[in-house]
């Protein structure tokens, strides 16, 4: 079904893989739809209740295949490719009602970057970085970028990882605030497999509504927040889940939660 992607399901856990490392998983048109129908697949997915991102080979993604946009950028604008391929990919990532995991690989560049940014949690092997690359051809940051990047290290490092391209390797990423963790390059794949199996095991529409409210609240009033919260608890409420939570404490037991 894929050309550009691996996308496999197992233990509630779907993993995306972006598959041109002859290229350092370079973006095409081609690899951004597959990327999106993955997400969507995802979500529409009553089994899969957390997602993993990574590249395959030495990079995780290195932005933008140039080479491709010679031909793909004929005849259009640069706003339309982004709007048309980058913009939907982004906001099927930012909107899915599951937790994503990127497990950084190695290098994530340009929209690559981007990409990187728009998970929800990012799990760094020793040996990753990410760089905003884009001032690097005198462009600006897309797909993102210039909304993730301040709200995780702040409007005077942004400035600086944004108009110098400056490569950050994974462990000042942890303390800068660009990844959660890094650890070593041969023990990343576990490492993120046991995160991603945590968030399996948990009130799957409850992470969801996490995720919303969190998105949400970078644009409300701290007024609006306290509505916003009131309103989705009752939500929380209703789910099958938040009866298995209440049960389980009450007869002193772990709780199993199915993600309903």
């Amino acid at each position: 079904m894929f050309q550009h992607i691996i996308y496999e399901v197992s233990e509630e856990i779907g993993k995306i893989t972006l598959n041109r490392p002859e290229v350092y998983n370079a973006l095409n048109n081609q690899i951004k739809v597959e990327l999106k129908q993955a997400f969507d697949e995802a979500r529409e997915d009553l089994a899969v209740r957390a997602i993993i991102l990574t590249g395959n080979g030495a990079a995780f993604c290195s932005g933008q295949d140039l080479k491709a946009a010679q031909t793909e950028l004929t005849g259009t604008t640069y706003s339309e490719a982004v709007r048309t391929y980058y913009n939907p990919l982004i906001l099927a990532m930012r909107n899915l009602p599951k937790p994503i995991i990127c497990q950084l690989n190695g290098l994530a560049a340009g929209a690559g970057c981007s990409l990187a940014l728009a998970c929800d949690m990012i799990i760094a092997s020793d040996k990753a970085s990410l760089a905003e690359l884009f001032v690097g051809i005198g462009l600006v940051m897309d797909s993102g970028s210039t909304y993730f990047l301040p709200r995780m290290v702040g409007s005077l490092r942004a400035f600086e990882l944004a108009s110098t391209g400056k490569t950050v390797g994974s462990e000042e990423a942890v303390q800068i605030g660009l990844a959660n963790q890094v650890v070593e390059h041969e023990q990343l794949a576990s490492a993120t497999y046991q995160i991603a199996k945590k968030f399996a095991h948990a009130p799957t529409k409850t992470i969801g509504m996490i995720k919303q409210m969190l998105n949400q609240s970078y644009e409300m009033s701290l007024t609006e927040v306290l509505d916003y919260e009131a309103q989705i608890q009752d939500q929380a409420a209703a789910t099958e889940d938040h009866q298995e939570g209440i049960r389980a404490f009450l007869e002193k037991r772990k709780p199993t939660f199915r993600g309903k």
